[in-house]
């Protein structure tokens, strides 16, 4: 026969650790949830003013169109061609992309894998390059250019995206082809496989994560410039993206609706980018700083 057990009348006492824990994540969330706000505020107020014309964006500068104009965005695509301007802006982008890929994985693959003579002063030479000012270049590369009758071509721009992607590329990638283990490397030895197989088969295929951080990085780097196509590029039917952005402002007045239109269509080929790679992007970025 069992008996039943008396329930004692007096509360357990409250878990003042728990309730600690509770506030600070409270506290935490709030303040991650007030910046995440703060963050797409800008992409919030570009997708609506997208819509505006001149007069409501200057009476309703944060407020919602009092009409929403969705025709800003055909006639933004009619008036500054840019169809050839984003034509121009992904050969630009997926030629120097292409390049610092290939290049940087190569390159990564041999200072991550082998040992050799100045290896310390090649990763060096590197990591200098990622802290030249870009823009310190133009006066250079413009003569340089000249000189190799390559202005107003792509390869004006090509060229130079490439090299200046190398370095974070490299780097990158080294850190990560460093954490792989060599047991993988001396297993594919056994095997019979060489270095390009080893090279194509394995390390290129296990360093998806680093190569998608830096194929984000250099295409929005590539996507998003204006300077160096603003000087190596005079040609309207070579003209990128940026450059047919800007001409929607003269120097008497900028038609605010057809601009930010023209914004809003070309920001969309990077958020899909980004969106595509966003997981391997967050391990690539991670890679090499714990190892196992």
């Amino acid at each position: 026969m069992h008996t039943a057990t008396p329930i004692s009348a007096e509360a357990p006492p409250r878990d003042g650790h728990g309730v600690l824990r509770k506030i600070r994540n409270g506290i935490l969330w709030t303040g991650l949830t007030i910046y995440g706000i703060l963050t797409l505020y800008p992409f919030f107020w570009l997708v609506i003013s997208a819509f505006k014309t001149n007069a409501d964006f200057y009476a309703r500068p944060f407020g919602l169109p009092e009409v929403w104009r969705g025709d800003n965005f055909l006639r933004a695509w009619e008036s500054s061609r840019l169809g050839s301007a984003f034509g121009n802006s992904l050969v630009v982008s997926a030629g120097s992309l292409a390049l610092t890929l290939f290049i940087a994985a190569l390159t990564s693959f041999v200072l991550a894998r082998f040992q050799f003579r100045w290896k310390g002063g090649v990763l060096a030479f590197f990591v200098v390059g990622m802290l030249i000012p870009i823009h310190s270049t133009l006066v250079p590369l413009f003569i340089l250019m000249k000189q190799m009758s390559l202005l107003n071509t792509y390869w004006a721009l090509i060229l130079p995206y490439t090299a200046f992607a190398l370095p974070t590329a490299i780097f990158v990638l080294t850190a990560y082809l460093t954490s792989v283990p060599r047991e993988l490397e001396e297993a594919a030895f056994i095997d019979g496989t060489g270095l390009w197989g080893l090279f194509f088969r394995i390390m290129l295929p296990m360093s998806v994560p680093a190569l998608a951080t830096v194929t984000i990085i250099s295409f929005l780097h590539a996507w998003n410039d204006f300077s160096f196509a603003l000087v190596f590029i005079n040609k309207t039917v070579l003209k990128t993206l940026p450059l047919a952005i800007a001409n929607f402002a003269d120097g008497y007045q900028t038609d605010y609706g057809l601009t930010l239109a023209a914004m809003m269509l070309s920001v969309l080929p990077t958020i899909a980018l980004y969106l595509l790679f966003q997981e391997q992007m967050m391990k690539g970025m991670t890679a090499g700083a714990v190892k196992g």
